[in-house]
């Protein structure tokens, strides 16, 4: 079975039928209980009464299908600041306050260090999480602001996403942002919109199905085998093709529910 991280290669194969399914796991599970599932970007209280209504629009229905939400899963409310010897640091504005403890907020959120700063003077800050996705199709995901969710309060900068095969690269993912104005804080309540992931499939056709996914002993071991790639090449794209000749031919396994989750 050859899956193809390049979409160009699967135009003389058949055309498959029903969703392209996707699943999502937690590369870790302690503190689990904290992290929100994906959520298809749809909105319950859209006006759907009109025949016209943009809620009833294919093509914007078909848009939203494909976009999945992902949840901050802790409060954040920080400052930018630089120690004493001019090194950038980050300051946990809520103190005693915090819903988390500064020691673990440190354990999962840094500012970059300033030489990997795209623009000078704008840091970067990065959210260690523990979501990843698998599928067993050709199917990129690009990671994005969440654009359809409205703030009143914005955000001081912008979302640093990214694009990336995950039939042959799974990874877990991380918020990664630049503070175009690093004056003002940044504060994210547990359960705002953190970002978006979106799915492209060589059909556009086919929607997207979402399922829990079993972290298998073949899916951990491949992902061993690709983890940390980037602090030794530069370019990881380069190795796609390399890591899909070993990619065993099925890694997706949709998690089985015990009958206490579904009662």
């Amino acid at each position: 079975m050859r899956l193809s991280v390049a979409f160009e290669d699967t135009r003389g194969a058949p055309k498959a039928g029903g969703p392209v399914m996707v699943g999502w796991f937690l590369v870790e599970q302690k503190g689990g209980i904290v992290f929100y599932p994906p959520e298809r970007v749809r909105h319950a209280e859209q006006n759907r009464t009109h025949a016209k209504s943009a809620s009833r629009c294919p093509a914007v229905i078909n848009m939203e299908s494909r976009y999945f939400l992902i949840r901050s899963p802790y409060d954040i409310h920080i400052g930018f600041a630089r120690d004493k010897d001019g090194k950038p640091v980050l300051r946990n504005l809520a103190g005693t306050m915090s819903g988390i403890r500064g020691s673990k907020l440190g354990e999962k959120l840094h500012v970059t260090s300033e030489v990997e700063w795209r623009h000078a003077g704008i840091p970067t800050i990065q959210l260690a999480l523990p979501y990843c996705f698998i599928t067993d199709e050709p199917v990129h995901a690009t990671q994005l602001s969440p654009f359809m969710h409205y703030n009143k309060d914005p955000l001081p900068g912008t979302i640093f996403g990214g694009r990336f095969p995950i039939n042959v690269w799974p990874r877990p993912l991380m918020w990664a942002f630049e503070w175009h104005e690093p004056d003002k804080p940044i504060r994210i309540k547990r359960g705002d919109p953190l970002f978006y992931i979106g799915f492209e499939t060589p059909s556009p056709e086919r929607p997207i199905g979402m399922v829990e996914a079993e972290l298998t002993d073949d899916l951990r071991d491949y992902m061993e085998l690709i983890s940390g790639a980037v602090n030794y090449v530069n370019q990881t794209f380069s190795l796609f093709e390399e890591a899909e000749k070993r990619r065993p031919e099925v890694l997706l396994t949709p998690k089985k529910r015990s009958r206490a989750d579904t009662e």
